[in-house]
């Protein structure tokens, strides 16, 4: 892995902490009960659109972690991980199986997975749901490590488990929780996010509020809005894209999401 320049170069943090954002209620029963029907119509846009993927910004080799949302395995991610790898990323699942939340092996194993691949370089780190809250804690914990995350639909600004359509399996689960970390404290109370960080998030979205899936704006931190179902982000050629895009930046000069010339009908106006 090539070594970072010396001129690398960050905007700097603003002093103030986030101010907190008006999270809404549950996605509606609609978009809940479609959400089946409309992650299979992201599989299937994906499938159409493979070609255009084929030119998405290549990689530089610099280790990448994809971990799963609550429910889910290394499986789901695969499509996702397998387009990083043929882009030139070194990339992993979190090797850990279900994810059932943050369970003391899940906790573990993530800070071990991360400790042994920021051996080598600093680390990407892209969560999708639950997944992303991991990755956002986690990055907290060990910013050394990490060179930016990427969070597709993670509801971390959530201040409120009931306005997920997942809190019944998540509160069934709850037993299994290490301490204390079941509920993260509320985004707005915590220091500035200390790495570089984008949000993808979806109106659309049938299991988490969209607006809980979003922070300030800043000099190093992003809400991408796209047109998505909560079980597709895995494969809708849109998040593939920006993430593609996020990971392809040289490190030390990060700047926000901008749509290639064509592209830009497939991401709607950011709230």
């Amino acid at each position: 892995m090539s070594a970072v320049p010396s001129d690398a170069y960050f905007p700097p943090l603003p002093d103030e902490p986030p101010l907190p954002f008006a999270e809404g209620q549950a996605p509606s029963l609609l978009w809940y009960l479609t959400e089946p029907t409309r992650a299979a119509v992201d599989m299937g846009q994906y499938a159409s659109t493979r070609q255009l993927l084929r030119a998405a910004p290549s990689g530089d080799g610099h280790s990448v972690m994809v971990l799963p949302g609550l429910g889910a395995a290394d499986g789901s991610t695969a499509v996702l991980r397998r387009f990083l790898a043929k882009l030139g990323y070194d990339v992993h699942g979190w090797g850990l199986g279900r994810n059932i939340g943050p369970t003391v092996p899940a906790v573990q194993g993530i800070r071990s997975q991360l400790r042994d691949l920021g051996k080598t370089g600093k680390v990407s780190i892209i969560g999708w749901s639950l997944g992303g809250i991991f990755a956002r804690e986690i990055a907290r914990e060990h910013p050394e490590l990490v060179r930016q995350v990427i969070t597709m639909g993670s509801p971390y600004a959530m201040t409120d488990m009931k306005h997920t359509r997942a809190n019944p399996a998540y509160q069934l689960l709850s037993r299994f929780y290490t301490a204390g970390a079941a509920h993260p404290p509320p985004e707005h109370t915590r220091p500035m996010f200390p790495v570089p960080a984008t949000s993808i998030y979806s109106k659309t979205d049938g299991i988490v509020p969209w607006q809980g899936c979003m922070s300030d704006s800043g000099p190093r931190s992003e809400n991408v809005a796209v047109s998505c179902s909560h079980l597709g982000f895995g494969y809708n050629p849109s998040v593939m894209w920006v993430v593609a895009d996020r990971l392809s930046q040289p490190y030390g000069y990060w700047h926000p999401f901008a749509p290639p010339p064509g592209m830009a009908n497939m991401y709607p106006k950011a709230a």
